[in-house]
C-alpha cells in the first residue's frame, strides 16, 4: 500500500507518495506524469518538455502530451507549434511536403500561400454620418477600416480593401447648431414682425392725432349779425 507524504517529498512538490512519486505540486509548477511500467510517477517541473503542453487548473497545473503526430511541441492537444526535424508545418499540422498552393515562408519549415496577406482585426464601426454631417439626416453611411500587417513581397496592391462602408439608419432628430439657428431666426423674425407691428401702431396713432387736429383747425362760418331797427 502506498502511504502519502507531505514530509520528504521532492524539491516543489506538496504531497508524494513512494510507489507514484509526486502526487500534488507546488503553485505555478506541473506536474507530469510518466509510465514505467506498471507504475505512473509523477514529477514537477517549471515548464513543460517538448510534446507536452501546459494546461493551468485551480486545482494543479499538468502537463499534457501532444496527440498530432510527429509534432516536436503543441499549443493544445490537436495543434502543433513545432515538428519534427525535416518536416513542415502547416495550420498546426505536421507534413512531408507543403501542400498544393503553398510553399515555405521565409526559407522556414512553415507553410504559406505566396500571394496571402496577413490582415489585421476589423477596428469598430465608425458614426453614421452624411456629407461630414452627423445628425439632420436619417439614412448615412458607417466604415470601419483594418491594417495590412504583412503583403507578399511587400506588395499592398495583392491584399484585400482595408475600408468598409455600409448604409446606416439614425434617429430622427435635429442637430444642436440647426436649433440655435432656428431659434436666432425666429428670434430675429419675432424681432422683425414686433418692429413692424410697433411701427404700424405708430402710424395709426399718428394718423389719429392728425385727423384729430384737422378737426379743431376747421373754422365754424360766423353768423351775420341782423342789421339794427
Amino acid at each position: 500500500v502506498s502511504t502519502e507524504l507531505s514530509q520528504g517529498c521532492a524539491r516543489g512538490c506538496d504531497l508524494c507518495s513512494e510507489f507514484n512519486g509526486c502526487l500534488r505540486c507546488s503553485p505555478k509548477l506541473f506536474i507530469l506524469l510518466e509510465r514505467n511500467d506498471i507504475r505512473q510517477i509523477g514529477i514537477c517541473l517549471p515548464s513543460c518538455p517538448l510534446g507536452y503542453f501546459g494546461l493551468r487548473n485551480t486545482d494543479m497545473n499538468k502537463c499534457i502530451k501532444c496527440k498530432i503526430e510527429n509534432c516536436e511541441s503543441c499549443f493544445s492537444r490537436n495543434f502543433c507549434t513545432k515538428c519534427k526535424e525535416g518536416l513542415y508545418l502547416h495550420k498546426g499540422r505536421c507534413y512531408v511536403t507543403c501542400p498544393e498552393g503553398y510553399s515555405a515562408a521565409n526559407g522556414t519549415m512553415e507553410c504559406s500561400s505566396p500571394a496571402q496577406c496577413e490582415m489585421s482585426e476589423w477596428g469598430p464601426w465608425g458614426p453614421c454620418s452624411k456629407k461630414r454631417k452627423l445628425c439632420g439626416f436619417k439614412k448615412g453611411n458607417e466604415d470601419r477600416t483594418r491594417r495590412i500587417l504583412q503583403a507578399p513581397s511587400g506588395d499592398v496592391s495583392l491584399c484585400p480593401a482595408t475600408t468598409e462602408v455600409r448604409r446606416c439608419t439614425v434617429q430622427k432628430n435635429q442637430c444642436p447648431e440647426g436649433k440655435r439657428k432656428k431659434k436666432e431666426e425666429q428670434g430675429k423674425q419675432d424681432n422683425a414682425n414686433g418692429n413692424r407691428n410697433r411701427k404700424d401702431t405708430k402710424d395709426a396713432k399718428s394718423g389719429t392725432k392728425k385727423r384729430k387736429s384737422k378737426q379743431r383747425g376747421a373754422a365754424v362760418p360766423p353768423t351775420s349779425a341782423s342789421p339794427a331797427q
